[in-house]
């Protein structure tokens, strides 16, 4: 039964980041939360392998994602080179900084995540600056490890944190957008690898799980938010965009007040 609760977690989460425009991310990990607590996983990996498994998944979309932007030339490679460094290293760092956090505050850190970016995306939007000179390749690579690290703890691929930085730099929207799609895949993969490398001798871990990544779920997940993502996509072109900014704020909101409430023991 948990198996149908991955594919169905697999095909909201794909149906939101196609319809919504965001990473899988934001979903995913909440869901999981819920599911593995529903199937009575120790609550010292819960969280945890939920941030774990959810990285995993966005190495997939990120490559779908990054490849058709690519083709609309939507991706600055030569700003993605030198962000792309410092996502690695940022993604490590805070997988490393995750696994020493005890899981109720680490799933209380990603719930005030969530409500911070439900308010980001209910009440202000990215600002194109078209023209500035781009910022030096320290200030890029700086940006590109406190993204990965940010990203890294709260299990997302860092498109809500990056299209701003990126939309501040100088990039129109739809490089900004592209590009960030690209740095999602750096971040999964250094995020993702992270939490498998730091979680394997961690007591109470599913015998299907490789340190903090639960491979049935990965696998659920992926396959299905995959071929879901298409159809959120084709169903954003039939409703009006500010209508759907808003819904997925107000349940960005709901996601996040609960995991902080849980996590603080109140609910």
């Amino acid at each position: 039964m948990i198996y149908l609760w991955f594919v169905i977690a697999g095909a909201f989460a794909g149906t939101c980041a196609g319809l919504f425009g965001v990473g899988g991310g934001l979903i995913i990990v909440p869901v999981l939360v819920w599911i593995f607590t529903a199937y009575h996983f120790s609550p010292d990996v819960v969280t945890h392998m939920a941030v774990g498994t959810s990285l995993a998944t966005i190495i997939i979309t990120s490559i779908s994602s990054m490849m058709a932007h690519n083709k609309r030339g939507g991706v600055r490679w030569d700003i993605w080179r030198v962000m792309g460094a410092g996502l690695v290293i940022g993604s490590l760092v805070g997988a490393a900084v995750a696994e020493k956090i005890d899981g109720q505050a680490l799933q209380a850190i990603i719930g005030i995540g969530a409500i911070l970016m439900a308010i980001k995306m209910l009440f202000f939007s990215n600002k194109e600056q078209l023209g500035k000179p781009l910022p030096s390749s320290g200030v890029q690579f700086g940006a590109g490890t406190g993204i990965g690290l940010a990203s890294s703890i709260f299990g997302i691929g860092g498109g809500s944190l990056t299209v701003p930085f990126l939309n501040w730099a100088g990039l129109s929207m739809k490089q900004s957008v592209g590009t960030a799609a690209a740095c999602g895949l750096p971040i999964a993969v250094a995020g993702a690898i992270g939490f498998a490398w730091f979680g394997q001798h961690v007591q109470n871990l599913p015998k299907e799980a490789i340190g903090f990544v639960h491979v049935p779920a990965f696998l659920c997940i992926s396959v299905v938010s995959f071929v879901m993502a298409k159809v959120g996509a084709k169903l954003a072109h039939q409703l009006p965009a500010a209508t759907l900014k808003r819904a997925f704020g107000v349940l960005l909101m709901f996601v996040g007040a609960q995991l902080t409430l849980s996590g603080l023991g109140i609910f």
